[in-house]
């Protein structure tokens, strides 16, 4: 074996060749990688690979000369393409070794079966020398296996949920007593709409050049993040190395900041409504109930969104939201009157404090000079208070982006609204 050169640090090893075709995410490495940053873990390193032995053992080898730590997700099944086990010995020459309490453990997970499957007894063969991973949840057991000095492999299966048990109550721990870094890393998201990625990093730009706390901006549709982290002995003195970051952001941003970590758009708005004890309705046409969805994905929403029309046709906006024929052919679906009547409408109808009415062209054909692909009208009704939004987000990227777009646009503009009415 060759003589290890830097051995530091910790990879991810994502196993399977679905992850390789891009029929699942590779969400379990994701969620890794934020553990190890919260326990203060240097992580350098991800890796897929799919079910070959081969390229499986070379990664792994290569892997033992530069990591401290290699941690393998995949793999651990019962079927024929899972060989991370066997694998890792082959690569390390060792000798596989059953391990009864595994095996019984799989025969008390599957004694519904009339006869145990061959297929599942090589679960229970771990390398010489390994620790038991335990699976509360599977049948695949995990280990904690040292094959050379100062380099450790972490397996874990791929099934998220068995992979998240399975560090929570075992391999945290061992590596918080085994490899603990003395320091522990504290990140908080500010989330931003309306100001686009290159804007905001101008206006921040000295701020993103500091080293600790760190700014790293993200982009998603409609929104920007930004993540402060920060590198200290403790939690709370990490804490205070956020806090004045956090607050000069405030200070140039603004109201654009519409919530931090976990925070939505949609969860800030059904906040607000609550603190006001007022409630919202919908009238959808081009977003297709998306903004409905999107409300109704926050837990206890009941208390504060009454429903929605999904006013697809133009039938149904003169039929059901009572939107006046004149104004459909005077002015088109797609314009601020008709979307002014379907949210007034709506308001009346649900007996709703608030409500929006959307209706656009998402394209890719219904465009035209006066009305092109990606024309979107918002309007807020509240019973004090109306504002009408035109958008036109261009035709360029899909009826998908225009949807989802206008779904930010017009719970951040409402949002802004019940800020403004405060």
């Amino acid at each position: 074996m060759t003589k290890k050169k830097t051995n530091q640090g910790v990879e991810i090893l994502a196993i399977g060749t679905e992850l390789l075709l891009g029929n699942i995410l590779n969400s379990n490495a994701k969620w890794l990688a934020e553990q190890l940053a919260l326990i203060g873990l240097s992580h350098y390193r991800q890796t897929v690979v799919g079910d070959n032995i081969e390229r499986l053992k070379e990664i792994v080898l290569e892997a033992s000369q530069r990591s401290h730590i290699l941690i393998t997700t995949g793999g651990l099944g019962p079927t024929m393409d899972d060989l991370t086990t066997e694998t890792i010995a082959q690569a390390f020459k060792a000798d596989l070794v059953e391990h009864k309490a595994i095996l019984q453990d799989i025969k008390n997970k599957l004694n519904n079966l009339d006869i145990f499957p061959e297929s599942n007894l090589k679960q229970s063969l771990l390398p010489e020398g390994a620790t038991i991973l335990p699976n509360p949840l599977g049948t695949a057991p995990g280990m904690i296996w040292s094959p050379e000095d100062n380099f450790t492999i972490i397996t874990f299966p791929g099934v998220p949920s068995e992979m998240k048990i399975m560090w929570k109550k075992t391999a945290k721990p061992w590596i918080l007593e085994n490899h603990a870094s003395g320091k522990i890393i504290k990140s908080k998201t500010i989330k931003i709409a309306g100001i686009p990625e290159s804007a905001l990093t101008e206006r921040i730009s000295d701020l993103i050049t500091k080293t600790n706390p760190t700014i790293a901006p993200y982009a998603s549709l409609g929104e920007v993040k930004l993540r402060i982290t920060a590198q200290a002995k403790t939690a709370q003195e990490a804490n205070k190395l956020i806090q004045p970051i956090e607050s000069e952001l405030e200070k140039r941003i603004g109201l654009s900041i519409f919530g931090r970590d976990e925070e939505s758009l949609a969860s800030i708005v059904i906040d607000l409504l609550r603190k006001r004890r007022e409630t919202i309705a919908l009238a959808e046409s081009c977003t297709g109930g998306q903004i409905a969805s999107s409300l109704t994905s926050i837990p206890g929403s009941s208390d504060v969104f009454l429903g929605g029309v999904v006013a697809y046709s133009n039938s149904i906006k003169q039929n059901i939201l009572k939107v006046p024929l004149n104004l459909l052919e005077e002015h088109g679906a797609v314009s601020s009157a008709v979307a002014k009547s379907m949210a007034n409408k709506t308001r009346q109808l649900f007996n709703s404090d608030w409500s929006i009415a959307v209706s656009g062209i998402a394209g890719p054909s219904g465009g035209s000079q006066g009305k092109p692909v990606g024309l979107v009208e918002i309007f807020i009704s509240g019973n004090t208070a109306q504002e009408s939004i035109q958008e036109n987000f261009g035709p360029h990227r899909g009826r998908d982006y225009i949807q989802k777009l206008s779904v930010v646009r017009a719970l951040d503009r409402l949002r802004l609204f019940l800020l403004m009415q405060s």
